[in-house]
């Protein structure tokens, strides 16, 4: 499972290009992660792509 530090979060949507099947931007600008995809095998490596180039280190996985 992936896990979002909000009070980081600056929601510029790099993981968003990352890894669109994971996460969304809403019409707010705020992120949105869907769990259901974020478990999905498929999507680990565009995690692991989003989790490095996140800016504010804000994305990581949940142990």
């Amino acid at each position: 499972m992936v896990e979002v530090d909000f009070d980081l979060c600056e929601s510029n949507g790099v993981c968003v290009g990352a890894a669109p099947d994971v996460f969304d931007l809403n019409e707010r600008d705020e992120l949105i992660v869907s769990d259901a995809a974020a478990e999905l095998p498929e999507n680990k490596d565009a995690i692991e792509e989003a989790i490095a180039g996140c800016p504010r280190a804000a994305i990581r996985w949940r142990t």
